[in-house]
């Protein structure tokens, strides 16, 4: 059997075990192209969040990373959370821990925590907000304290400050995929392809976004790429999104800024593995219950915003 018959047929299980199971499979718009094909959601943090968190399924297969999983388990206790790469981490998550947080809080008593999705449920835990790249503004501008302890990531933290009065105070952490696109590579591809519109994700750089014509969120960036009358762009994000982009703008022309931009975490999914989670019902994400409640009430504040 070849390999593109051996995944038709494996695909083919999938679906027939989600019946059995009463599944939902959220993928995030990183995946292999293969599992986006299997998606019965796909979308960026905020979207999944607001999936696991509304689906009646009695079983959330998530493939994503490791805190897109937990966010799951949190907001549905009650439910079976599988992460069928059950070492596909987040780097980013990993650059900050709840006993830095706490002592962040000590040092800036009077500031709100505002802590991106990207981390840990025990970060959550300290946080009284949580993000995503999409409504970073939003969450920043509706508490109410006039200073911000953002966590982690720096250059999304730095995206925020240009739109509140707020004083925002970002960790040092970053997106290794985001972090490494540089101007000269915008540069580049602006003299290489000069009718194109230049689309970044807010995990970049303060001197890529300068740059840009758009800013937005994965699935912003869709939106945006398929409402455009342009018909050439250049996407500053993850190249798992051209594949997505490809499906549903087939008639836009679409170029990686960064053709090595590729997370190797969100390429641990495999049919297989989405195949064995749904036999076994295993890896499954649990959070202890005294760090959920918690961390339940930062992204639940987060998902009540309207």
């Amino acid at each position: 059997m070849d390999r593109l018959a051996g995944s038709a047929e494996i695909a083919a299980e999938i679906r027939r075990l989600k019946e059995e199971r009463d599944a939902v499979l959220l993928v995030h718009n990183y995946q292999p192209d293969e599992i986006q094909d299997i998606a019965d959601i796909t979308g960026d943090s905020l979207e999944l969040s607001r999936a696991a968190a509304t689906r009646k399924e009695d079983v959330i297969v998530f493939c994503g990373v490791d805190f897109m999983a937990e966010t799951a388990a949190i907001l549905s206790p009650q439910k079976t959370v599988l992460l069928p790469a059950e070492d596909a981490c987040c780097p980013m998550a990993q650059m900050i821990s709840a006993a830095e947080l706490r002592l962040a809080k000590e040092r800036h008593p009077d500031a709100a925590v505002v802590c991106y999705v990207n981390t840990s449920a025990e970060v959550k835990a300290e946080s009284d907000i949580c993000c995503t790249s999409s409504n970073a503004v939003k969450v920043v501008n509706s508490v109410q304290e006039d200073e911000i302890i953002f966590v982690p990531d720096r250059n999304l933290g730095r995206y925020a400050q240009r739109f509140t009065k707020k004083k925002v105070m970002p960790w040092e952490g970053f997106c290794i995929v985001h972090d490494r696109i540089t101007p000269e590579q915008v540069t580049a591809a602006r003299n290489a392809h000069p009718d194109a519109v230049l689309l970044v994700h807010p995990e970049c750089r303060p001197e890529v976004i300068d740059l840009a014509d758009h800013v937005a969120s994965t699935s912003g960036i869709i939106k945006e790429v398929c409402s455009s009358k342009k018909k050439e762009f250049i996407i500053g994000t993850e190249v798992g999104i051209l594949y997505r982009l490809k499906k549903e703008c087939p008639d836009k022309m679409c170029l990686p800024l960064d053709e090595k931009g590729i997370c190797r975490n969100m390429k641990k999914t495999d049919l297989e593995k989405v195949q064995s989670a749904l036999l076994t019902l295993r890896p499954r994400i649990t959070v202890p219950d005294e760090i959920a409640s918690r961390a339940r009430g930062a992204i639940e504040r987060m998902l009540a915003l309207p």
